[in-house]
């Protein structure tokens, strides 16, 4: 027997899931983007949001459902891009119906966002059409013609991404150095593109270098201008000790500039790392007029590296953190609070290790009598001031001179550079012409021993330099301030701060003063 088979016509639109002979409209959006904020992407951009505009409210068939735009971002992820992470979130809520772009690469430069974001729209019924390649999405080649075209604007963005990558590179290794001056504290930019100082931002940058010489910490220093009201590199009302170590640290205010700090791992995800060695880096000398001098700078990342983490470790919580030492342990004092819930609340000091292992038996001490032994010590030190510092004048110009490390470490610069030649050409020999393996390995291993040992003792001379350096300066600031003081009446946190290293605790009859110069007096 003859089958037999009848059609049953759609009664469904397969775009809108709404009956074919519904008179309900299209709810249409439209998505631009520019990736730079200069005039002439503004202009495309504005260009964009008019034309959609007109062209979705002049169809009869559409509704408008808005134009969802983001400006001054890339297209390479959709982290950052709001209008576009919007208008995602309205058309998955059922709000849009059908999304218009200019093309694919407005859309997205990401092949695998590109295709996520479109499968999980498809999945809610809601299609796209790019204009330019006019690729419609629920099209049965939509989805090839739109993988093509994603990967393509991904390798154009990568192909741009390198481009810039080079001349930014380029630029460093010319020695062109720029700063994002609107966020950067003591410098504006020069007719020529170069930092030249704003003078009053300077003061408050020296200002910050002597404050962290006088003793204060970067949380002291960030708290005491939040305090004040000064606003921050960035406009802020708050100072964040970051703030302050980032000025500390950098060596432009010195006059130097090293480039290439960091860069961009992935151009998709705009990851960027400190760069610890994978590319090189390049230091500009006296590249521009310095607001702190060398020594001074140098003075301080020795002070800084002091900073580091571990057991005794300095901290900032108060002016006499990390100044009163356990002599039995040589570990730092820790204030404790006594009888914190009733009226007999004390604040006292002791080993921050007094009960770790063997018991430290070094006395507690109240902040009052921490004060007054550093009046009384300070006041021994400047009642003989004139005997202390004839005897570190002779100190400075003796065990502090660097003239002999200097002519050493030029010595070893020259050896470097030497033995890094020789690595190279013995790389490229073994590249061009066919050499015994064990022979070349027996001499390139050599070459390389030799470039390590001659890189260590340059590091450890460059250390002792900036140490020595760095004493001198703080001895001689030291006695300059000694010079014009008068005996101590009173306790001021200046003072405190500006005279003494360290206290070390030995007993509750032997606790010493231990001053910047070096001296020790038993309080």
């Amino acid at each position: 027997m003859a089958k037999s088979v009848t059609t049953i016509p759609a009664t469904l639109s397969r775009f809108t899931a709404a009956p074919i002979n519904s008179t309900k409209k299209r709810r249409v959006a439209a998505y631009a983007r520019v990736s730079t904020d200069n005039e002439e992407q503004l202009t495309s951009y504005e260009a964009q949001v008019d034309y959609y505009t007109n062209y979705i409210q002049g169809r009869d068939d559409w509704e408008f459902a808005g134009v969802y735009t983001d400006e001054g971002i890339t297209g390479t992820n959709t982290k950052k891009r709001e209008g576009f992470k919007s208008m995602v979130a309205d058309a998955l809520a059922g709000k849009i119906d059908l999304i218009i772009t200019k093309s694919v690469s407005r859309f997205a430069r990401n092949t695998v966002d590109s295709l996520t974001t479109i499968r999980s729209l498809k999945e809610h019924n809601v299609e796209c059409y790019f204009e330019k390649e006019n690729i419609w999405t629920f099209d049965g080649k939509g989805e090839l013609l739109l993988t093509i075209m994603s990967s393509l604007a991904q390798e154009e963005s990568r192909s741009i991404s390198e481009n810039c990558t080079w001349g930014q590179r380029k630029r460093f290794a010319d020695g062109k150095v720029t700063v994002p001056f609107n966020r950067f504290l003591g410098y504006d930019m020069g007719p020529d593109h170069n930092l030249v100082v704003n003078p009053e931002q300077a003061k408050l940058v020296k200002r910050i270098y002597g404050m962290f010489l006088q003793g204060q910490s970067p949380f002291q220093i960030a708290r005491t201008l939040t305090e004040e009201g000064i606003p921050s590199p960035g406009g802020k009302d708050h100072w964040n000790p970051s703030n302050i170590k980032s000025i500390l640290t950098n060596e432009k205010y010195k006059g130097d500039a090293l480039l290439q700090k960091s860069f961009t791992v992935d151009f998709l995800t705009k990851k960027k790392k400190a760069n610890e060695g994978e590319i090189p880096q390049y230091y500009v000398k006296d590249n521009h007029e310095a607001i702190i001098d060398p020594e001074t700078f140098e003075m301080v990342q020795t002070l800084m590296a002091t900073r580091k983490k571990g057991r005794n470790r300095k901290s900032s919580v108060s002016i006499f953190s990390s100044k009163v030492k356990c002599g039995d342990c040589d570990s730092w004092y820790g204030p404790k609070v006594w009888h914190s819930n009733d009226a007999y609340r004390k604040v006292i000091w002791q080993c921050n290790h007094k009960f770790d292992g063997q018991k430290c038996a070094t006395p507690t001490l109240t902040e009052d009598e921490i004060k007054e032994l550093f009046l009384r010590a300070a006041n021994q030190v400047i009642d003989q001031k004139e005997q202390f510092i004839s005897i570190y004048e002779q100190v400075l110009s003796r065990s502090l001179d660097t003239t002999a490390l200097e002519s050493e470490l030029s010595d070893l610069e020259a050896e470097i550079n030497i033995a890094a030649e020789l690595i190279e050409e013995c790389i490229k020999e073994n590249a061009h012409v066919a050499l015994d393996q064990a022979e070349y390995q027996k001499r390139y291993d050599g070459l390389v021993a030799r470039f390590d040992k001659v890189k260590v003792r340059h590091t450890e001379v460059t250390d002792l330099i900036a140490e020595r350096t760095a004493r001198r300066h703080q001895i001689e600031t030291y006695l300059k301030d000694l010079r014009g003081r008068e005996l101590l009446t009173e306790f001021r946190e200046t003072d405190w701060l500006a005279m003494v290293d360290y206290i070390t605790v030995h007993s509750k009859n032997d606790i010493r003063v231990t001053f910047k110069d070096g001296t020790e007096i038993k309080a």
